[in-house]
């Protein structure tokens, strides 16, 4: 019976139309695929040799070129490392960096880099500890479980002389769990970085636009013990770049995608989460805006977060236009509606399931009524300042630490207290006028979206307007200082209380509310989701197997696809920009600004060396700086960007439109070369 209803829905149900979509994870490459489309046969030693150069930063991904720990990403995900050696006076987002040599290469405090080593399946052990449990107890038995093996790994590693980071990986919402094993290097540091204006040209106008003309790469060297990692495993970078139609590769790590989630759940972020996001974004920006105008020293201190935020903005907005595409929302409903007919249709298979997409219906309508208090309180959108931050993580630290590993909250878990430490020690500058603007700005919201009446609302701000309490709280707290947020590190809550320190009674006073709200999330909407999706996974599965693949959730995944541009309007763009339009279309005003560097060797400049390019690719945000490489397993492109119609890829993959944006590598070269005189980076790369 399930082997006649698999064949059914196989038919029936709508699969991906696009050979060249997914994001694949490595034990899984659909590696028939890509040899019947393109003839190409991807071994085991490549797999094996592009898999662990590839490295997951803290917040993109990168490669390693060098057997001396030197990686190539994206600048922008080097910005915060910039930003943390910059000040008031002086930007290293303006300026650019060049280490003299590697005794001057800087410290980026708050960053790591993984290598994925290995990955082990536990979807045996997970479920063998919630089989049989209701939803909320599965829930907190699968956590406990994933916590367990989590230690147990690194326990083990440990033991053995070879010290790794054991992350738990879902796939499938919940079909698969595995064990990805990370070399880590917690010493990273920056070794180049281009100025911003010739790295972001164009700004935020070009965002998400192509053609472009972006020079936006950096280099980082990871450290062991105090000296450059040895990486005997990296990839050679192929200055000359690929041709048109030729098919590439992107190793990386796409950070969230969407398409497995049920319509009730799109309908949520549809007409809940990215709203309420949006608005309070767009004002923010405003408030950035106008500080930066301030004079030159605000203009520097805000130009890295208003990055972040103008980024944010645009991919959130196109986020919702997508929701709002009636055709393809269409197509998610007809797909969706076929598998639950199948699903009903086999007696024995809907009496294993029940109707898990009526208990994701009836979990939504719960995440809606406790949206708000949830984003200000638990998130954090109400208290949006580095500084409290770091006062939440000392105050659940000393909750949370004295519990069994088991018990925490998953980010307290020892497996994660190295990393919250190696944050909480980095030297990241504050800045007080900063801060209390937007901290002010999270109370003043709070207290608009909550009301007046509020609870929490009225504790907080009954006395004090929120301006006033911002800037009482950033006057005084000695949070800023690392040494003073190291020495209360291993402190425990009595003590925390005992410090008067006005940010830490801030998160000591909101912290049982915000638990209050986070535990009812787990148990009426998270607990019953996830049990809920297990089991549409398993009629997936019944389907399809794992010839489709899981959603991204920034793990290490493969795609393939082609150089290619495509018609806008009936107009074709190719899919290659040169070096002469950069200088056409500069204004000599930000962000068309050509950088003074630049302007001077002009005429010893290619002017016909390529400069973007654009490819199928299905990438999404934490793709970035991920490597470009060809059935050679050669670096021909840096990913950075995509245009806009890869915003939806969110949800969906429309191979027509959607093109991933990269730095072409000859202009890697001509920069470092002609520009900038770096001798010894280039020949460190090219010792490969």
């Amino acid at each position: 019976m399930l082997r006649a209803l698999s064949a059914l829905i196989a038919c029936c149900v709508i699969l991906p139309a696009w050979s060249d979509e997914g994001m694949w994870t490595f034990q899984q490459p659909p590696l028939a695929a890509i040899k019947a489309k393109y003839g190409v046969e991807l071994t085991p030693e490549w797999l094996d040799r592009v898999r662990t150069a590839t490295v997951r930063l803290s917040n993109c991904t990168a490669s390693i070129v060098s057997p001396d720990g030197l990686i190539l990403t994206n600048h922008h995900c080097a910005e915060g490392c910039l930003a943390e050696h910059s000040s008031k006076t002086e930007s290293l987002l303006e300026r650019g960096f060049a280490a003299a040599d590697r005794a001057h290469e800087l410290r980026c405090g708050t960053q790591v880099a993984d290598v994925l080593m290995q990955m082990e399946e536990v979807t045996a052990k997970v479920g063998a500890a919630t089989r049989g449990l209701d939803d909320k107890a599965a829930n907190e038995a699968r956590k406990k479980k994933l916590t367990e093996l989590e230690q147990a790994c690194e326990d083990a590693s440990r033991a053995a002389g070879a010290p790794l980071k054991c992350e738990s990986v879902d796939l499938y919402e919940g079909g698969q769990y595995y064990l990805y094993k990370y070399k880590r290097y917690d010493d990273v540091r920056l070794v180049f970085a281009p100025e911003e204006d010739i790295a972001a040209f164009g700004g935020d106008p070009d965002n998400f636009q192509f053609p472009r003309w972006d020079l936006d790469f950096s280099l980082l060297r990871a450290y062991e013990d105090g000296k450059p990692a040895h990486t005997p495993n990296r990839l050679r970078i192929n200055f000359s770049g690929p041709d048109a139609g030729q098919l590439v590769f992107v190793s990386g790590h796409p950070g969230t995608t969407d398409r497995q989630l049920t319509i009730a759940q799109l309908e949520t972020q549809r007409d809940i989460d990215l709203p309420e996001v949006l608005l309070r974004a767009a004002e923010l920006r405003g408030r950035y805006i106008q500080f930066g105008k301030s004079g030159p020293e605000a203009e520097r201190i805000v130009q890295e977060p208003l990055n972040s935020l103008e980024n944010g903005i645009k991919v959130r907005r196109k986020l919702l236009d997508a929701l709002h595409d009636d055709q393809q929302l269409a197509r998610k409903r007809r797909e969706e509606g076929q598998l639950r007919a199948r699903v009903a249709a086999d007696a024995k298979l809907a009496k294993s399931i029940g109707d898990p997409w009526q208990r994701i219906e009836a979990a939504q309508r719960i995440d809606r009524a406790i949206s708000l208090p949830y984003q200000f309180l638990e998130s954090g959108a109400g208290f949006n300042s580095r500084l409290f931050r770091y006062a939440r993580e000392l105050v659940r630290a000393a909750a949370e630490r004295p519990k069994a590993n088991a018990e925490r909250l998953r980010e307290y878990t020892d497996a994660a207290l190295p990393r919250l430490e190696q944050q909480l020690s980095a030297p990241v500058p504050v800045y007080p006028e900063l801060e209390a603007l937007t901290l002010s700005f999270g109370l003043e919201r709070m207290r608009e979206w909550l009301g007046p009446d509020d609870l929490v609302v009225r504790r907080l701000l009954s006395e004090e307007s929120p301006d006033q309490l911002a800037a009482r709280l950033i006057a005084n707290t000695k949070l800023a200082d690392p040494a003073v947020r190291m020495r209360l590190w291993h402190a425990d809550s009595q003590t925390l209380i005992a410090a008067h320190d006005p940010m830490l009674e801030l998160a000591l006073r909101v912290d049982p509310d915000a638990r209050a709200v986070r535990r009812r999330y787990e148990d009426e909407v998270e607990a019953p989701v996830q049990a809920a999706s297990e089991k549409i996974a398993r009629a997936r599965f019944a389907v399809l197997g794992t010839s489709v693949y899981p959603d991204a959730n920034f793990t290490l995944r493969l795609n393939y696809g082609t150089v290619q541009g495509w018609d806008e309007d009936g107009v074709a763009v190719p899919p290659f920009t040169h070096l002469e339009r950069l200088f056409e279309r500069a204004t000599g005003s930000e962000p068309f600004l050509v950088p003074e560097r630049w302007l001077a060797v002009r005429s010893q400049l290619d002017p016909d060396i390529k400069f973007n390019l654009s490819t199928t690719n299905d990438i999404v945000g934490g793709n970035s700086g991920s490597p470009v490489i060809d059935a050679h397993g050669e670096i021909v492109g840096l990913a950075f960007d995509g245009n806009i119609h890869s915003i939806a890829g969110t949800y969906w993959f429309d191979p027509k439109d959607n093109r991933a944006v990269a730095v072409h590598p000859a202009i890697i070269l001509e920069a470092l070369s002609k520009v900038y005189g770096a001798k010894s980076i280039l020949e460190e790369l090219r010792a490969n």
